[in-house]
């Protein structure tokens, strides 16, 4: 088992919780970031996937 990460969004800190996932916008819970879709976009801002860096919390 490896440790899942957080994930925030650059443009408005929208946080990605790999554990959580985001069932309301499609991601399962325990999604790998590396497995959310590139065409994925933010809920809140639109920002691109490439806009979000890996976050300790």
């Amino acid at each position: 088992m490896t440790e899942t990460k957080t994930w925030m969004c650059l443009i408005c800190g929208w946080i990605y919780d790999e554990a959580a996932g985001s069932p309301e916008h499609g991601i399962a819970p325990g999604t790998a970031w590396a497995d959310v879709p590139m065409n994925w976009t933010c809920p809140e801002c639109g920002a691109r996937k490439e806009d979000f860096e890996m976050v300790q919390i």
